[in-house]
């Protein structure tokens, strides 16, 4: 049996196996050559019909014919006591008698519901539950690029993990059980098929605070959807570990000495920063509680600089800071609601006919309706999640370049938007002081004071992020070399040997 590594990551996911000596990366998707990461977001869809609406709602629809049905019944009732004549009343009499047998008649009344409702409804009308599990799923670019040719088709859960810890409404914490698990057997198999041997141990990584605002009872319940949805999808044995310390794990075994290190890994939904005493002596060594000298952390990634930067940069060009004939501003909710992907209910309600409304008739009410018929278009056809993705690549290639021109064509032919780092920056900055409150909280909580800094995670990459941290803040800490990507999964994967080493022993006493 076999033991991996798995990086669950707010934007891609990653699984790794260590045999002692080296790292082995699970290639998750097929459709990126070369790449070991996958995207975490999840298409669940259906290639043909929709299925069969959930009970609540044919029995609401049930009921709703049974109202028109006895308007009609009292209709006919008052044709029957105001006829002129028996044949007239005899006619009446038989209209009643049809109507008081279809009343009752409750498998006819089910199909005739079945049928209006499956003739209106969307997959957008599916509670997540039964979605996860009637509908079929897609896993990384195949899943992204059936998303964007068939929206209609299905529903994009863009970044499951960032939904854990938020407060999920009835059904919807085993929708997540059962959604997560899918993707986490998709990864066990594909080690398994990989590695050519059975895999059933697995150490997961987990941030420090899981996105919510329920703080330790929002994190046990992530734990507790994970560990069902691991056990779902075929691991004996699973263990959670913080982030940054399995970052830490990693870079531990490129140290001649003992070393106080400050670990940061800013990732995708999450901060985690870490002080921790690492030294090559203690490679083996499974508890490694004693050696954390401080660790804190925050729903704080860099999703929501994409969502900044579209506030910022993209926003205006669809309206947001004009005035309407009354002076007043368009409502500003209008965007943030566009950018919720992380949230399902703000998300479900921006996309609601009720909303529609409100912008159609917002637009009627502005010098340059055109702007706002570009938020109409990400409106109707659901965009919202493809241009979060367009800001993430924007704000990607401004690491290296000054200007960039952003295309927009699915909202509307020769749409661009030119984005300069200046206006990055701006719109991280207070992105940017939240992360470095979350260093000085850290540094402020270890007993003793970290002797080297080490970035990790995709927002580690920025030129601004290195820039703010490594020569603004903390310019006396000499900066370890690392891999920004891997180091994650890299260090979970060691944790796992250790795991599946004390399973082995344990089994053999």
């Amino acid at each position: 049996m076999a033991a991996i590594g798995i990086d669950y990551g707010t934007s891609n996911s990653e699984v790794s196996y260590f045999d002692g000596q080296q790292h082995h990366f699970i290639k998750l998707d097929p459709n990126v050559d070369g790449a070991n990461k996958i995207r975490s977001s999840v298409f669940i869809y259906y290639e043909h019909e929709l299925p069969t609406p959930p009970v609540s709602m044919i029995e609401a629809k049930v009921a709703q014919i049974k109202r028109a049905i006895s308007e009609q019944i009292d209709k006919a009732k008052e044709g029957y006591y105001e006829a002129q004549d028996a044949r007239e009343q005899q006619r009446y009499s038989n209209q009643i008698d049809d109507l008081r047998a279809e009343f009752h008649n409750l498998p006819d009344l089910q199909r005739r519901a079945i049928e209006l409702l499956l003739k209106d409804m969307t997959v957008q009308d599916l509670p997540l539950k039964q979605l996860v599990e009637t509908g079929q799923f897609a896993f990384g670019e195949e899943g992204f690029k059936r998303y964007l040719t068939t929206p209609d088709k299905g529903r994009l859960i863009y970044s499951p993990k960032n939904f854990l810890g938020a407060s999920l409404v009835a059904g919807q914490q085993q929708a997540f059980v059962g959604l997560i698990a899918k993707q986490l057997e998709f990864f066990r198999l594909s080690a398994e098929q990989q590695l050519n041997k059975p895999v059933d141990t697995a150490v997961i990584g987990r941030p420090v605070k899981f996105h919510g605002t329920r703080g330790q009872e929002g994190n046990n319940q992530a734990i507790d959807i994970m560990t069902q949805a691991a056990k779902l999808a075929g691991f004996t044995h699973v263990e959670f570990l913080e982030e940054p310390i399995a970052a830490a794990y990693k870079i531990e075994r490129t140290l001649d000495q003992h070393t106080n290190v400050l670990v940061a890994d800013i990732g995708g939904g999450t901060t985690d920063i870490c002080c921790i005493k690492l030294s090559p002596e203690k490679q083996a060594n499974h508890n490694r509680q004693q050696d954390v000298l401080s660790v804190t952390g925050a729903r704080l990634g860099g999703m929501e600089c994409d969502k900044n930067l579209i506030i910022k940069s993209i926003a205006p060009t669809m309206g947001r800071g004009m005035l309407m004939r009354n002076g007043l501003p368009v409502p500003p909710t209008f965007f943030s609601d566009m950018c919720a992907v992380d949230d399902i209910p703000k998300l479900n309600q921006f996309f609601s006919e009720e909303y529609w409304l409100d912008i159609v008739q917002t637009k009627s009410d502005v010098k340059e309706p055109k702007l706002l018929a570009r938020l109409l278009t990400v409106q109707e056809e659901k965009l919202s999640a493809r241009l979060v993705n367009s800001a993430r690549l924007a704000k990607e290639m401004l690491s290296s370049k000054d200007t960039i021109t952003l295309p927009l064509h699915y909202i509307e032919p020769d749409y661009d938007v030119d984005i300069t780092i200046e206006e990055l920056s701006s719109s991280m900055q207070s992105w940017m002081k939240k992360v470095k409150a979350l260093v000085t909280e850290c540094l402020r909580n270890s007993i003793e004071p970290p002797e080297m800094l080490f970035i990790t995670g995709g927002m580690s990459l920025s030129p601004i992020v290195k820039k703010e941290l490594e020569d603004v803040m903390l310019p006396h800490l000499p900066v370890m070399q690392g891999d920004a990507f891997n180091s994650v999964c890299e260090g979970l994967g060691i944790q796992a040997s250790l795991l599946a080493q004390r399973v082995a022993e344990a089994a053999s006493k």
